[in-house]
Parts: structure tokens; C-alpha cells; sequence
């Protein structure tokens, strides 16, 4: 893959998290959260540095696209300098319209991405629910895990004029409008399936306890087999990764938050052991859970005092 598609696919995840649109700059909202809103936030790694560098906004899909789109995201940022974001990834599909031109559909993205923003741009986004884009291809949806795609690649030639008229759009609300117009065009009858897909994922994100394969399968009522071709099929990655990146990232967000008891952790999040535990943080995340967790209250701690 290049360079280029690389970062697209990276930047489609940053977007995963609610939005802090009315918060002042490096101030993260508390509200409580459940399921996969909760889950969304903890995409973003260190998510203290992220509030002051970029504004993510999210709006819900219209009432005709919801079988199948969970809802837009915009991204703006405006900077002097660099920022390098890293991300998780989530068990979603994505169409974007981003500065520059690029118009795309990305897969699921199985491993952890770091992507830097500069200068001034905006990247409007479609996200699926998971296994609402199952009804679009002529294939599982994993068949686009670890993928970026054109947007001709799925929605036709035509597509190009209609993304190059959403990315020039300065006006947020018609160029969604134009997007959820473009994806009109090509509406599939609608899977239940999905339903069954989506609301596993989400047991997965709102539910700490469902930690093996087995008791995801045994609440679904499936075999683990059967399990695993349903998220084959609509997810497009596997039950096993979906728990552990959810896990990950609950890791993540408490060792960004607080000082951890890093042995109960391990065994509250499903590890035999601490040792199992720190070797998967730190291949998922590049660090160690102590060093992460001294690294993310450091930046918070020392961020100097804004005045108004």
C-alpha cells in the first residue's frame, strides 16, 4: 500500500471518539459513556495533547441511512506546527472527503497507526455501522480489512464528481448533505443480519466481563464457528481481535487517567498473568503500561495554564 493511502486509512480512526466542540483546548469531557460512544474515545492515545490540536465533531446519520451508517464526523485542524496522533482502530468502515482530493472507503484497520496532521484541512466522514457495509459489496466485508479503496472502486465513475463537489463544499451541513445523497444513489436493501453484527460488537464495548469468544458465542446463541463467519462476513475481522482492542483500550484510557494496579488490571481485562498482559499493551500500543501511563499523566500535568 502507499504512503499516501497508508495515512488516509490511519487519519479515517483518528476520528473514532466523541467530540469536544464546546470544550475549551485541552479540556477532555467527562460525561459518562457507555458502549461504543466509550469506546470511540478511547481510540485516541494520550487524548489530553489531542484536544489542543484538533476539533472533532459528530452529527447523526439521516433517519433513511441508519440501517446501514452510524453517523457523520468532521475533523478540522489548523496548525503551526506538526502534531502526530496515535490511534486505535475500530471494527467500522469509513467513506471519506478529504482535503487535497481524496475521496475513499476504508476496511478495518488490524494494526495501531500513528498520523500526522499539519498546515489547515478538513476530512468530513460516513461511518458504517458494523456490517452496515456488508450490503454494499459483492463480498465479506473482510475482503476490505488492512484496504483503502477508491470511492469509484464501490460507488461508480459517477462518484468522483459528486466527491469532488463535497470536498470543495465549505459549508458543513450541505457538503453532509451531498454525501448522504451520494450514498442515496446506491442504497441496498437493507440486511438484518446487521443488526445481529452491530449488537454483538457493541455487548463487546459495553460489556468488560465478555472476555473470550466462547460467552461472546454462547450470548449469541451461535457456535464459535458460526460466530466467527458472521464477523467475517459483516465486521470484517475477527471476534477475538474486537475483544482484545477492546480491552486494549480500556487499558489505555485508565493508564492515561490514574495510577493502576497493573497485576489486577491484567486479570480484570481476562490475562492469566501480568507479564501476558504487558507484552500485549506494548505491542498494541509501543510502550509499556507504566511508561505510557507516567508519559500521559506528564503531558497533563505540565501543560502550562491557558489565559483568556
Amino acid at each position: 500500500m502507499s504512503t499516501a493511502a497508508s495515512e488516509a486509512r490511519a487519519m479515517t480512526d483518528l476520528v473514532s471518539m466523541p467530540s469536544l466542540p464546546h470544550l475549551p483546548s485541552g479540556i477532555v469531557d467527562r460525561t459518562p459513556m457507555t458502549g461504543i460512544e466509550q469506546t470511540r474515545q478511547r481510540a485516541i492515545l494520550d487524548p489530553h495533547t489531542a484536544a489542543e490540536r484538533f476539533r472533532l465533531d459528530h452529527e447523526p446519520a439521516p433517519a433513511d441511512l441508519t440501517p446501514f451508517v452510524d453517523g457523520y464526523w468532521i475533523l478540522r485542524w489548523d496548525l503551526t506546527e506538526p502534531h502526530r496522533q496515535q490511534v486505535l482502530t475500530h471494527p467500522v468502515v469509513h467513506l471519506t472527503f478529504t482535503t487535497g482530493g481524496l475521496a475513499q472507503i476504508t476496511g478495518i484497520v488490524s494494526d495501531t497507526f500513528s498520523r500526522e496532521i499539519s498546515g489547515t484541512g478538513r476530512v468530513l466522514g460516513l461511518r458504517f455501522r458494523p456490517g452496515g457495509f456488508r450490503p454494499f459489496l459483492t463480498a465479506p466485508v473482510s475482503t476490505l480489512t488492512d484496504r483503502v479503496l477508491d470511492i469509484e472502486e464501490i460507488f461508480g465513475p459517477a462518484a468522483r464528481a459528486a466527491a469532488d463537489a463535497i470536498i470543495a463544499e465549505p459549508c458543513v451541513p450541505t457538503a453532509l448533505e451531498l454525501a448522504a445523497a451520494l450514498v442515496r444513489g446506491c442504497l441496498p436493501t437493507p440486511d438484518p443480519a446487521i443488526d445481529k453484527a452491530a449488537g454483538l460488537v457493541e455487548t463487546i464495548s459495553a460489556d468488560p466481563s465478555v472476555l473470550r469468544v466462547s460467552q461472546l458465542a454462547a450470548i449469541a446463541g451461535m457456535s464459535v464457528r458460526q460466530l466467527q463467519r458472521t464477523f467475517a462476513e459483516y465486521v470484517g475481522i475477527g471476534p477475538k481481535w474486537v475483544i482484545r482492542r477492546a480491552r486494549m483500550q480500556e487499558a489505555a484510557a485508565r493508564a492515561a487517567m490514574a495510577p493502576e494496579d497493573w497485576s489486577a488490571l491484567a486479570a480484570e481485562l481476562g490475562y492469566a498473568d501480568q507479564a501476558h498482559f504487558t507484552r500485549d499493551f506494548t505491542s498494541c500500543i509501543g510502550t509499556s503500561p507504566a511508561q505510557y501511563a507516567s508519559s500521559a499523566r506528564r503531558r497533563n500535568d505540565f501543560r502550562p495554564t491557558r489565559h483568556e
